[in-house]
């Protein structure tokens, strides 16, 4: 039995004399024909066929848009055994649902070449694309597609006025003069119009036969990620103390960011916007030790920044599968359970611990060890369960103290604690977070209790000032003196 076929053709760019004898043959011979849209003026070459004009009503995004079309086209070519598929331009440029199907299994596909919007643009801009250096980039991921490029750029995809307004709002700083519209080439209607670049997206009505010409942009796309990527190179390279780190000697400096990030996290005020200041500058020195982590890599051969970049991308996708996928999730219960779920299939795990990291700071390590165990049903219903664990540990620390040694007196310390974190957890409260405010506030009253003795003379240090005064003014600090 032979496998299933398919041949894919190419519209061309405009009407049906841009079409070239290839097409025209296997639409001939090809009795079995589909469109993936008939919106093109060279739709009518392929006469009785079928559309995927209703993919494009129903499906949530692009990606599922051509995803469908695929699933249908094997379908089809399993129940003919041969069919054509026609689409816009050339298949060979920018036809995601090519690219999918160059993927599947148990089919035989033929792609056949045909002229794209591409020849006509050159030769509308007199330019040379090798020459030139010019880069085709698709506009629905201009943001993406185009990071570190200045130019020249050809967007293509730039199908709707909304599509042209990302990618104006995508370039930051200094915009370009202006970028040349083209629309309809080749057609009766055909318009090329050099604009203002803060005019590209209402100077005409796009549709699918208009694409973008920039000539060149002042800063690149992603220009300032692009800087300080290129910074970090040049550091490693030629800074003797960043040439001498290696993973195991920034452990220190990536934790001591992160905690001052929290520290910046926790003074944000809404009242305040300069205290946004202080997170932007702990959020870059978190980003560069990430940055600096990725640069080792990179100059041991073994990854880069990018496969950073794209193993959360793709990570975020999978783990999403209410945003990218079709499954239900109403509330963040059922988002979290998927989450946990999916990343057990990824990593082959058996015990609900692992993946818990070791180094977390204790109260975190202890509620995240309890959260992991009332995934499986081992926890109490509610805070009510937990709460007289607390009562029952701190008489075992008064036990223990009495007649046990240190180390029971620590195991038991360490049970009382433990217990403390299951309230919390039950209150839905971080224990990490609460323990630290507690701390914060502790060290403000005391230090209100410093400033209080030293107005009235009373030095701290010295012995004659004892504990009952001290918390006189401790007592006169939380009355709000």
């Amino acid at each position: 039995m032979s496998r299933p076929r398919i041949v894919v053709v190419g519209l061309g760019p405009a009407g049906p004399d841009l079409a070239n004898a290839l097409t025209l043959r296997a639409v001939d011979t090809i009795p079995h024909r589909f469109l993936r849209t008939a919106q093109h003026p060279a739709a009518s070459i392929v006469p009785g066929a079928t559309t995927f004009d209703d993919a494009y009503e129903t499906g949530a995004t692009f990606e599922a848009v051509y995803t469908s079309i695929v699933q249908r086209l094997r379908a089809a070519a399993d129940e003919f055994g041969e069919i054509l598929y026609a689409v816009p331009g050339s298949p060979l440029v920018l036809e995601r649902t090519v690219q999918l199907l160059r993927n599947e299994s148990g089919v035989d596909l033929e792609v056949l070449p045909a002229m794209s919007f591409l020849d006509v643009a050159y030769a509308r801009l007199g330019i040379d694309p090798v020459e030139s250096g010019l880069k085709l980039v698709d506009g629905h991921t201009f943001s993406t597609s185009a990071a570190g490029e200045h130019g020249p750029l050809l967007i293509a995809h730039t199908h709707a006025n909304w599509v042209l307004s990302d990618i104006k709002l995508a370039v930051e700083g200094t915009a370009p003069e202006s970028a040349v519209l083209l629309h309809h080439l080749g057609l009766a209607d055909e318009r090329i119009v050099e604009v203002a670049w803060g005019d590209i997206d209402r100077s005409l009505e796009a549709d699918h036969l208009t694409s973008l010409y920039v000539p060149l942009l002042a800063e690149p796309v992603g220009a300032a990620l692009v800087r300080f990527h290129l910074l970090a190179r040049t550091l490693r390279e030629q800074c003797p103390w960043d040439r001498e780190q290696d993973h195991q000697s920034l452990v220190k400096y990536l934790i001591e960011e992160t905690y001052e990030t929290v520290d910046a996290i926790e003074a944000l005020d809404p009242e305040r916007p300069e205290t946004d200041d202080d997170l932007i500058e702990e959020l870059g020195d978190l980003l560069y030790q990430v940055e600096f982590h990725a640069t080792i890599a990179e100059q041991q051969g073994r990854f880069s920044m990018a496969d950073v970049a794209q193993g959360i991308h793709d990570k975020l996708v999978r783990r999403h599968p209410h945003v990218f996928g079709d499954v239900e999730a109403a509330d963040t219960d059922t988002v979290l359970s998927n989450w946990d779920a999916i990343k057990r299939a990824e990593k082959g795990r058996t015990s609900v611990f692992d993946g818990v990291a070791g180094s977390l700071p204790a109260l975190s390590y202890a509620a995240k060890l309890q959260s992991k165990a009332a995934g499986v049903g081992f926890d109490w219903p509610d805070a009510d369960g937990a709460i007289p664990k607390i009562t029952e540990e701190l008489g075992e620390v008064q036990a223990a103290r009495v007649s046990g040694s240190p180390d029971d007196v620590r195991d038991e310390v360490g049970d009382l604690l433990f217990a403390v974190v299951n309230v919390a957890r039950h209150l839905r409260i971080d224990p990490e977070s609460a323990l630290r405010a507690a701390a914060h506030k502790f060290r403000d009253r005391f230090e209100a209790v410093e400033r209080l003795a030293a107005e009235r003379g009373m030095d701290l240090h010295a012995a004659s000032v004892g504990l009952g005064e001290l918390d006189a003014l401790w007592d006169e600090v939380k009355r709000g003196r």
